[in-house]
């Protein structure tokens, strides 16, 4: 097969269709009949100098492809393969990739590095291939190794150090790879590329070197060599060394004091006259700090009455210097920045710094800027114009609101006709400054704002003109009206200002996002949003005779969407998209008019309508619409009520499809969550799809395709559909409660070490104590002998939990709920299992000493729940 291995590589490069399909067929289909020998001969194809660069190139991404995944399960699976390969079979391909690394061809060299670390990534966690650092170590110090081995090695090295955790390898390992990486960035020895990526290899490595950063000889010499590799005369390098210091900053802070003069040198040179590259890590660095010092001062707040670890205080000791050098920066604009918000250069990197030593530094900062500003304001270049308004704007979140409330009242009116300036660039900045000034600035609510009674219409009459400018400004202009209407919610006497201009507010955000001239959807989605925000921050009984006339308004606009001619993916994405705005502003408005008793009659007469607009998007068919759409049906089922009833025989296929949605799993997450809206709107009257629903629901959970994070919702569910059915949902315990206590048994195991791991898991308890609580309290008048069985792994369960320190507050709410819902429930059946348990004392006690007042008041019901049980 060897030969036709090659064959078939390169045809399944073709430029013939059919050539390369039939090639890709026989690939696939001896992957599948013999795994092993397949890979076999891709490490052979990858390994051999006599082969074809396309071959290999194309053996080497299969390979690749045959140990790794994107998605997780299917990673799993791959890493299951290959563990179920023969010891044999296995060590030849790693044999083979190995001597790849010593190949003339630098292609084959790099994607067997990338193999190697594959493999590296399943084995070594599991103490297997223990030789391979040794290995790779040799390569390092063996006389005669080439320099092209030297580079593929230190490659390797960098992307196991990627791949694995620094728990995987034992400390005399660490300092080896480490010694081979420190010296391969070596000036006197090695050749640019070698050292190029020595010190790439380093930047992975450095996680592993915590003990030797505690080791105050070591740590010296890391850094010496890293300084001294900042300074070499390869740009490519020097930037490579100063992401090195990026990582250190934030892995290694509380060590730095001694190095911090030389690092500020180095990086104030690289800013000052470095190429853009280079400067822009050197700017990342005092990020970093600043990242650092901001957390430090979160530890060390009274509220957490914890001291923390120690806090240097670079930042304020570095801030005349820094403050003066980040200012330079902004002086350095793009000609064309102000019409892609993604660039980053050196400008944007300056800004962000800024805003961060802002934040770290507080009012100290105001000093030192504001003659900044107020020098460069008015200058004939535009240039400066912009710096000053951004360095103002930046600034304005760290420091004190009576530091910055008269700075920002002088400032307002000049940043108001700034809004006229002949320069793109500059309207664009004080358009995103204004919106700054509201988010940070403007809370009534609060007792403060830079917004008055007075003020109020020149501000919006500045606003509204200035939507109408290039739709990059426009933009910002929505952001700023978002946060100047986000100010009023709920702020009592205030929230009316607003009330005189709504009407013009929402006409010219519907003739914002009715614009053709902004090129993509970018103008449209922030007018949206806005208008949004605009909707669900005003008072529904001040407004609702506007809202109601808006409603007619989009409900039109999303009918029209609907006889769009589509006739390229171009078409339909933007159908999907306009589809999706228009949806989440009739969520809004729905949300809006139902929360009062006496709009809500308002929503109810168009019902229909709505529903049939909503299941004509639907039968549009995309992904991003169906999202918004189900959300927005969720908030009209609520609305509704038990009338939703009528809409269910049409709207049920749509809601099967959502359910089975593995692919999209937000669309089949938003569905479980409708589910639990529509059962709630039709108690039992849900009963006639719960047979389909139930079945979905338990597909779901069994599938391995489906993402985890769907599945904590769907017991959520369960605890909907059982409180609405109530004795009903009977015939699905047998099925529904042992998947119930096999993810408890399994959010027991779970790791805690690992943040987002336990997120999860405090997210899967909680919803499985959700489910019990709906099943116990939907059996609770008729059945409630059905939960006998399993009240006593729930208590276990509940008794795990209570011991977990790492339980959110959430958990502990639902916890101690279902310990209520228990004894309300089963009543006297209780006693005999409460009479073996001493937990639920210690854990009720608590809960009733908590400062969150809900908390309190459920412990103080279970208390009482289980004090009637005892005495019973």
């Amino acid at each position: 097969m060897a030969m036709e291995i090659t064959q078939f590589l390169l045809a399944a490069q073709s430029l013939d269709a059919k050539v390369r399909t039939e090639a890709e067929a026989s690939l696939r289909l001896f992957q599948e009949q013999n795994l092993p020998v397949f890979l076999l001969s891709l490490s052979v194809e990858l390994s051999n100098n006599e082969k074809p660069i396309e071959s290999r190139r194309l053996a080497g991404l299969v390979l690749k492809n045959a140990l790794d995944a994107k998605d997780a399960v299917r990673k799993e699976q791959l890493v299951q393969q290959w563990m179920g390969i023969d010891i044999s079979n296995k060590s030849q391909i790693k044999d083979l990739l190995l001597r790849t690394l010593g190949s003339s061809v630098p292609e084959a060299r790099h994607t067997s590095s990338q193999v190697i670390a594959k493999i590296a990534s399943v084995e070594i966690p599991r103490k297997q291939w223990p030789e391979l650092i040794g290995s790779l170590l040799n390569n390092m110090t063996h006389q005669d190794s080439p320099a092209a081995l030297k580079q593929a090695t230190l490659e390797t090295l960098g992307y196991v150090c990627e791949e694995i955790s620094h728990e995987d390898l034992v400390q005399e390992e660490v300092n080896a790879v480490l010694t081979a990486v420190v010296q391969g960035m070596n000036l006197a020895e090695h050749s640019s590329d070698v050292r190029l990526t020595a010190t790439r290899a380093l930047y992975n490595a450095l996680e592993f070197a915590q003990t030797n950063f505690e080791n105050e000889m070591e740590r010296n010499f890391i850094m010496k060599v890293v300084c001294e590799t900042a300074m070499c005369k390869e740009a490519e390098i020097r930037q490579a060394a100063f992401e090195c210091l990026v990582a250190i900053a934030s892995t290694y802070y509380e060590v730095l004091e001694p190095y911090m003069q030389t690092l500020f040198e180095l990086s104030s040179n690289a800013v000052k006259g470095d190429e853009e590259a280079v400067a822009l890590q050197a700017i990342e660095f005092w990020s970093s700090i600043c990242d650092e010092e901001i957390e430090l001062q979160e530890f060390e707040s009274p509220e957490s009455g914890d001291s923390g670890p120690p806090h240097s205080g670079f930042i304020e000791k570095a801030l005349p210097h820094l403050v003066p050098l980040l200012l330079e920066t902004l002086l350095k604009q793009e000609e064309d920045q102000d019409q892609d918000d993604t660039i980053w250069n050196i400008s944007m990197a300056g800004g962000t710094c800024l805003g961060l030593v802002a934040r770290t530094v507080g009012d100290a900062i105001l000093p030192l800027v504001i003659p900044f500003v107020e020098s460069n304001i008015a200058k004939p270049d535009w240039h400066c114009r912009e710096a000053a308004t951004f360095a103002f704007g930046s600034i304005l979140e760290g420091p004190t609101v009576e530091k910055l409330s008269p700075l920002v009242h002088s400032g307002l009116e000049f940043l108001l006709n700034a809004m006229k300036d002949e320069n793109n660039h500059v309207k664009d900045t004080t358009a995103w400054t204004l919106s700054r000034i509201f988010e940070l600035l403007h809370s009534p609510a609060s007792g403060f704002s830079v917004i008055t009674p007075e003020n109020l219409k020149r501000v919006l009459g500045v606003l509204l003109e200035s939507i109408k400018d290039a739709p990059n400004v426009a933009e910002k202009i929505c952001g700023a009206i978002y946060y100047l209407a986000q100010g009023y919610e709920d702020a009592g006497a205030s929230s009316s200002l607003l009330l005189p201009y709504l009407t013009e507010i929402i006409s010219c955000l519907i003739a914002t996002a009715d614009r053709t001239d902004g090129g993509d959807s970018k103008l449209r989605s922030s007018a949206y949003e806005t208008l949004n925000e605009v909707v669900r921050c005003s008072n529904v009984k001040e407004v609702s005779h506007i809202i109601v006339q808006l409603l007619p308004v989009i409900m039109n606009k999303l009918s029209q969407t609907v006889e769009l001619q589509i006739v390229s993916s171009d078409d339909r994405e933007k159908q999907a998209d306009l589809q999706a705005s228009l949806c989440g502003v009739l969520q809004v408005i729905i949300q809006k008019l139902s929360s009062e008793d006496e709009t809500k009659p308002l929503i109810l007469q168009a019902a229909d309508q709505i529903m049939i607009l909503f299941l004509k998007v639907f039968a549009c068919r995309s992904s991003t619409v169906h999202e918004e759409a189900m959300l927005a049906i969720g908030a009209l089922a609520y609305a509704t009520g038990p009338q939703f009833e009528k809409y269910m025989p049409e709207f049920y296929k749509y809601l099967e499809m959502g359910l089975q949605n593995f692919e999209e799993y937000q669309v089949c997450s938003i569905t479980v969550g409708v589910v639990g809206d529509i059962c709630r709107a039709l108690d039992d009257k849900i009963l006639p799809y719960c047979d389909g629903i139930m079945g979905l629901l338990l597909k779901d959970l069994a599938s391995s395709e489906l993402h985890r994070s769907v599945k904590p919702p769907i017991f959520s569910c369960f605890g909907d559909i059982a409180l609405a059915i109530g004795e009903h949902f009977e015939k699905y315990v047998l099925y529904a409660l042992p998947m119930m206590q096999g993810a408890a048994e399994i959010s027991a195991q779970m790791n805690t070490a690992d943040e987002e791991t336990m997120e999860y898991g405090n997210q899967l308890r909680r919803s499985i104590f959700e489910a019990y609580s709906g099943l116990l309290q939907g059996f609770k008048n008729v059945k409630p002998d059905v939960m006998v069985p399993y009240a006593q792994h729930l208590l276990k369960f509940t008794e795990l939990v209570s011991r977990d320190r790492h339980r959110d507050e959430s958990v502990t709410k639902a916890a101690i709920a279902v310990m209520g819902d228990l004894a309300d429930a089963l009543g006297p059946n209780m006693k005999l299992l409460l009479k073996d348990c001493s937990f639920y004392a210690d854990f009720l006690g608590e809960c009733l000493q908590s400062d969150d007042e809900q908390l309190k008041e459920t412990a103080s019901w279970t208390q009482g729940m289980i004090g009637r049980v005892m005495v019973s």
